[in-house]
């Protein structure tokens, strides 16, 4: 994983690995008790480069995630409390808050231009702040991407994509999903990837779709 030259580290995380994991663990716990009736997409095996960009993150930063947000809400200091009774009353994928900035949906790329839009707005008012978008290889592989990364270039918004590549578009391998190959990663945008320890949707003691 490369870390663009412009960004610096801002803050240290005080969340540790064992933090990410132990709150995953138990919203499997309440999802397998049936507490939880949503659908819920956990996080795992990424822990240690998420916690290292989330030293670039300044606390004043919009976040955006999408459906597997919790490790990114975690970071971005939401409220483990909150977070949690979102997630039971079925909120796991649609986790949004004002103070800390943050916004996920579990539209495929349906948070690109709403970041956008966000980081426009910041470069209106002058703003030091940036904005942060998390997206999946799946997302990587859209055309909304390429407009709103090309967007961002022309008006060099301050905006950073990161990419959180697990090889899979829902359940297929991504290359297969695409054609054959997967595209090259824009020196300025975040990648890394990773192997996904959850399924694509639940803990795998449920069938999954």
């Amino acid at each position: 994983m490369k870390i663009p030259d412009y960004l610096n580290k801002v803050r240290q995380i005080k969340i540790t690995k064992k933090d990410l994991i132990t709150f995953e663990e138990e919203v499997k716990k309440y999802y397998e008790d049936a507490k939880i009736k949503a659908p819920v997409h956990l996080s795992k095996g990424n822990e240690k480069e998420i916690i290292e960009i989330f030293q670039y993150v300044h606390p004043g930063d919009w976040v955006f995630s999408s459906w597997r947000n919790h490790y990114h809400a975690l970071l971005h200091d939401l409220d483990p409390e909150l977070l949690m009774e979102d997630i039971i009353d079925g909120r796991s994928m649609s986790t949004n808050s004002i103070d800390p900035k943050f916004y996920s949906s579990s539209i495929v790329a349906g948070i690109i231009p709403i970041a956008v839009g966000a980081a426009y707005s910041l470069k209106m008012k002058k703003s030091e702040r940036r904005v942060w978008c998390f997206i999946g290889d799946m997302t990587f592989e859209t055309g909304i991407f390429y407009e709103s990364y090309k967007y961002v270039k022309n008006f060099n918004l301050p905006l950073q994509f990161v990419v959180e590549d697990n090889d899979l578009s829902t359940n297929t391998p991504t290359a297969k999903t695409w054609g054959g190959i997967k595209r090259e990663v824009p020196d300025d945008v975040i990648y890394y990837s990773y192997e996904r320890g959850y399924p694509h949707h639940g803990t795998g003691n449920w069938v999954l779709f």
